[in-house]
């Protein structure tokens, strides 16, 4: 299933990969707004190129829903024809070996879900290296922390696998048409239900969809105001892992160099040796000594960013304003004009 909105970077060979898996029985159901959308000519090139491969395009969601690619998501189960579903969003490009690797553990009948991390397929601008550089030092430990305290209750839009019968059991995807943070909540309705989602020891690649520093903090400010209503005491107790901001402060409050030197030589050696272990070891980032200062730089920007969450109520999301009320999405001033994000459906 893939509900597309618009045309990312390199959206032609993000969807390609889909077509060239080693999986035996799959389609490919694509949902966009109208025939206008731009990206209806690459799909319809993307037919042509792989007519081997059973691709269908579905033209309007026919439902009326604040968040538009869950209401092309319930559409698209309805049209397809096997169990397992798998969703991705549009900025996801994935190897031969990607339907065979998320789908194995649902052989397991307690595994209801399955989701993986994800890695930039290059980084060409100082604001595609600094996300990068966040994701690996910042984001992938904290979703390990969450993943030891209270198990893998979530899911990232990136890879999100799992049943038809799974997505029924919580109401189906119109449950969600209305609610932000549609993977995250995919993946607490399907653990709810007394499975398991599983966290693989496998990433994806994703193509930016920013181009400036603005726009990557526009998207993170994003993120942390979402997760501020959905996981308020999780994100308040992200004060505790702000290692820069305490060492800063204890400095303020003993300004001596040996003060100094403990504080900030634990934190730098802390940083260095998790951020490695993520990156290099984990993901298997090539050169990532090259970017790996600029964490101190990020968690500087994290810091601020989560301070500025706790203030916010509004979220932009593809240039429309929504503001985040009760767990709810409701629409700013403008027009309600949602996602375009990518999902896989196959048996």
């Amino acid at each position: 299933m893939k509900p597309v909105r618009g045309l990312d970077p390199e959206a032609y060979e993000n969807f390609a990969s889909f077509c060239r898996q080693d999986y035996p029985d799959y389609e490919l159901l694509f949902c966009v707004h109208d025939q206008l959308d731009p990206a209806v000519p690459v799909l319809e090139k993307l037919a042509r190129d792989f007519p081997d491969c059973k691709i269908k395009i579905l033209y309007g969601s026919g439902r009326n829903a604040i968040n538009d690619k869950v209401a092309k998501l319930v559409r698209l189960v309805n049209e397809a024809q096997h169990e397992v579903l798998v969703v991705n969003d549009s900025d996801v490009r994935v190897k031969p070996d990607y339907f065979r690797t998320v789908v194995a553990p649902l052989q397991d009948p307690k595994v209801g879900g399955v989701t993986c991390l994800y890695v930039s397929v290059d980084d060409n601008t100082f604001a595609q290296s600094f996300q990068s550089v966040g994701m690996i030092s910042d984001f992938y430990p904290g979703v390990m922390v969450g993943w030891l305290l209270d198990g893998v209750k979530f899911a990232f839009g990136q890879t999100i696998v799992t049943t038809r019968k799974l997505i029924a059991g919580f109401g189906g995807f119109q449950a969600l048409e209305s609610r932000p943070a549609d993977d995250l909540l995919t993946g607490r309705l399907i653990a709810a239900q007394g499975v398991s989602v599983e966290l693989l020891p496998y990433a994806v690649q994703t193509v930016a969809d920013y181009q400036s520093l603005s726009g990557l903090l526009i998207k993170r400010l994003r993120w942390m105001t979402v997760m501020r209503h959905m996981r308020p005491w999780g994100h308040a107790g992200l004060i505790f892992t702000q290692g820069l901001a305490w060492s800063l402060l204890a400095v303020a409050i003993h300004p001596t160099l040996s003060i100094a030197a403990f504080y900030f030589g634990t934190y730098l050696t802390l940083r260095t040796v998790m951020t490695l272990c993520v990156g290099s070891w984990g993901l298997r980032e090539k050169n990532l000594w090259k970017t790996l200062p600029l964490f101190v730089t990020w968690d500087a920007t994290a810091f601020f960013i989560w301070l500025a969450s706790f203030v916010r109520r509004s979220i932009r999301w593809r240039g429309v304003d929504y503001i985040v009320k009760c767990g709810m999405l409701v629409p700013g001033r403008q027009p309600a004009q949602k996602l375009d994000e990518v999902g896989v459906h196959i048996k």
